[in-house]
C-alpha cells in the first residue's frame, strides 16, 4: 500500500563517485527505506547497462531492486505520472543525454524526490555527460570514494583497462564493464597518456 501524501516540495539528491565506490548500493538502500515507509517508489536505469540484470538495479556486491530499463529520458516522467510515484531512483545517470536534466526538473516541480546515482567523471577524469549540471542543481550531494586497487588509499578516479593496460585518452568514452574493464584508483596510481583539457 502506497502513501498518498504528497511531498511538500521536490528534491534532488545525487550520489556520485568513481567505479566501485558503492553508488548503486547507496541508491538501493535509500529506495528500500522509502518502500518500508510505504512511499510510491520506482527505479530506472539506462537500457545500455546490461551488466548484471536487465530489469534490476544491481550493486557490485549483489544487492538488487526492480527497475525499468529505458533508453529515453521522457519515459521516466511518463511512467512516474501513470503510476503515481513519489520517489524516483535513477542509476548510471551518466549514460543519459542532457534531456535527463529537463525530466528531473519537471519531476522536482511536481514535488517528487529524485535520487540519482552516477559517475561524476569518465575514465579520462573529465566530468561525465549530464552529471555536472545535475550536481550543480542538486539539493544534496553524497560523493563516495572507493579503495585504490594499487595502494589501498581512498580512490576518486576510474581507471579503464585494455588488455590490463591503461586505456588511451582517445579511446571510446562509454564502455560498459566491471572489474574486468575498470579499477578504482587514487590520483597517484591513476595513469593516462594525456592530461584532460576541460
Amino acid at each position: 500500500m502506497h502513501s498518498k501524501k504528497k511531498l511538500p516540495f521536490g528534491i534532488l539528491e545525487i550520489i556520485c563517485g568513481p567505479m566501485f565506490s558503492g553508488k548503486s548500493e547507496e541508491l538501493i538502500r535509500r529506495l528500500r527505506r522509502a518502500k518500508i515507509a510505504n512511499q510510491g517508489v520506482a527505479a530506472f536505469k539506462h537500457s545500455l547497462d546490461n551488466r548484471y540484470a536487465i530489469e534490476c538495479l544491481v550493486s557490485h556486491n549483489g544487492n538488487t531492486i526492480d527497475a525499468y530499463p529505458i533508453d529515453h529520458e521522457e519515459k521516466i516522467y511518463t511512467l512516474v505520472s501513470e503510476n503515481k510515484i513519489d520517489i524516483i531512483g535513477i542509476d548510471e545517470a551518466q549514460f543519459f543525454s542532457n534531456e535527463l536534466i529537463q525530466t528531473v526538473l519537471k519531476l522536482i516541480e511536481n514535488r517528487k524526490r529524485v535520487i540519482i546515482a552516477g559517475l561524476d567523471r569518465d575514465f579520462r577524469g573529465i566530468p561525465f555527460g549530464c552529471m555536472p549540471v545535475l550536481l550543480a542543481i542538486a539539493d544534496k550531494v553524497t560523493k563516495l570514494q572507493a579503495i585504490c586497487t594499487i595502494c589501498g588509499v581512498d580512490a576518486t578516479l576510474s581507471q579503464r583497462l585494455v588488455d590490463n593496460k591503461p586505456a588511451k585518452y582517445n579511446d571510446p568514452i562509454v564502455v560498459v564493464g566491471a572489474q574486468e574493464t575498470y579499477q578504482a584508483r587514487c590520483r597517484s596510481c591513476y595513469t593516462i597518456d594525456k592530461m584532460p583539457s576541460l
